[in-house]
């Protein structure tokens, strides 16, 4: 049985982690995750987009050995797929993860490869929800890096979080840091900065799916454009995900 329950809250990963790490935020949250009481079983999971530089970064610091869960949903950028390469190996992160939808989920719901134009909320739940469930079992804790100046559903995000249906804890060490905060941490470790941005890519996801956005618009504008849709579903309790 995993050992979060809702009837004894005080053995949960999330007390503990919420004790141990109340008003830290960035490195110092992440410093806390790694090595407190949940030290072994927590993930990074990383996007390899726009910002993820940082957050890798700060793991890499701590503890180059963290896993690091990335989701290659088989739709993603070329430019992508080179820059978490280069990432992973400029940083030296040791259990770097990949993973990719099953095959099986493939040629039922997309063997055409378009299933993104007929039912997007599908084909984020074979691509990108269920590798995610099936690549964080055995660990208590995630870190994401989601942002409260994305908006939406992220605009009250706290730096840690309960996830009662699994029994998890997500961890967003960079909840309240600004898009000028991302810049100074990239710029003063001299991180590479994923190409795509420089066209106008402020968040970037699967390819089909990811267009630039425009000046005054936010920053996640340009995902699933022209469709009433914020998140890919990996971050949606799972009663709200298309099965």
């Amino acid at each position: 049985m995993h050992p979060f329950t809702p009837q004894n809250p005080s053995s949960s990963p999330f007390d503990r982690l919420a004790r141990e790490a109340a008003g830290l935020d960035g490195m110092m949250l992440i410093r806390q995750a790694l090595t407190g009481a949940l030290r072994g079983r927590v993930a990074l999971v990383a996007s390899f987009g726009a910002e993820s530089a940082v957050l890798l970064d700060m793991v890499a610091s701590v503890d180059p050995a963290t896993p690091v869960l990335f989701l290659d949903t088989g739709k993603l950028f070329p430019e992508t797929l080179r820059y978490q390469e280069e990432i992973c190996a400029g940083l030296g992160l040791l259990d770097v993860r990949r993973l990719t939808p099953d095959a099986s989920d493939l040629r039922r719901h997309d063997p055409e490869g378009d299933l993104h134009a007929r039912e997007p909320d599908v084909c984020c739940n074979v691509r990108k929800t269920e590798p995610l469930e099936r690549g964080l079992e055995g660990f208590d804790a995630w870190i994401t890096g989601r942002k409260r100046f994305h908006g939406g559903l992220r605009a009250d995000l706290e730096p840690v979080e309960a996830e009662p249906e699994t029994g998890r804890v997500k961890i967003n060490p960079l909840a309240g840091w600004s898009a000028e905060d991302i810049r100074h941490y990239r710029r003063l470790r001299g991180l590479p900065l994923h190409p795509l941005v420089v066209k106008g890519y402020a968040s970037i996801g699967c390819e089909p799916c990811t267009s630039p956005v425009g000046s005054g618009e936010a920053p996640r504008a340009g995902r699933w454009r022209g469709l009433d849709k914020q998140e890919c579903g990996i971050h949606v309790p799972k009663a709200n995900v298309l099965q």
